[in-house]
């Protein structure tokens, strides 16, 4: 069996990070604004605050813990393998919790919290130290246009193509932990349902595009995704 398994803010809530948006309107963007920490004209405007904001987040993802729901997809990709089948893990989150896991090939479409890319040159380097004005890019040497390597509003997210490729050749796509409102990872379902395939969604709640998949699972991550890759592995 050939899984492609979407994951979002949900999956991580759990080890303390934050979800960006839920129906209770307590996610991340209801306490900040978007336009000025997540956008590149935000960016230009006020940097030391974009620094600020993602300095806060680097820290705090560095204390967190992968939870239960990181180690069972995991799991599953070891036991897809074995079988002969394989799992495509692709995430929205830019933590590294699903690869302090266990998980071997991750791919983050909207980037990685501990990497900094150089606005000049383009190199990327992991960095698990605060950002600032000051920082110089590893590889070339400036100082002053390093930034966080997330994917911001009005950015193109990362590897479309190969999620594309890996879609429309899987048996499955489950949607775990998203909100279902920012694309085009919200259309992935879509696709997947234009190609004959089976979706799931499992989720704290419904998402906003819950109708579009085959299968609804609601609870927690740490309790639910365990219980779906136990089934799929076919453990007891």
């Amino acid at each position: 069996m050939r899984i492609v398994v979407l994951t979002g803010a949900g999956v991580s809530a759990e080890s303390g990070l934050g979800t960006f948006r839920d129906k209770a309107g307590t996610g991340i963007w209801a306490k900040f604004d978007p336009m000025r920490l997540a956008t590149p004209e935000g960016f230009a405007a006020d940097p030391e605050t974009v620094h600020a904001f993602y300095n806060a987040r680097r820290r705090n993802l560095i204390e967190a813990k992968p939870n239960a729901a990181h180690a069972a997809l995991a799991r599953l990709e070891t036991g897809l393998s074995v079988r002969g089948g394989g799992l495509f893990l692709v995430t929205q989150n830019i933590d590294d919790l699903h690869e302090r896991a266990g998980s071997r090939h991750v791919l983050h479409m909207h980037g990685e919290l501990l990497k900094a890319r150089c606005s000049d040159c383009g190199a990327v380097a992991d960095w698990r130290d605060d950002l600032g004005l000051e920082s110089a890019c590893p590889g070339c040497g400036n100082g002053g246009e390093m930034r966080p390597h997330v994917v911001w509003f009005g950015e193109v997210p990362l590897g479309l193509d190969l999620i594309e490729t890996a879609l429309m050749s899987a048996d499955l796509f489950v949607a775990i932990g998203t909100s279902g409102s920012v694309y085009p990872a919200a259309g992935f379902v879509a696709e997947a349902r234009a190609a004959g395939i089976r979706t799931c969604e499992i989720n704290l709640e419904p998402s906003d595009n819950a109708g579009m998949f085959d299968e609804r699972r609601y609870g927690p991550a740490s309790e639910a995704v365990p219980a779906w890759v136990a089934e799929v592995l076919g453990e007891a």
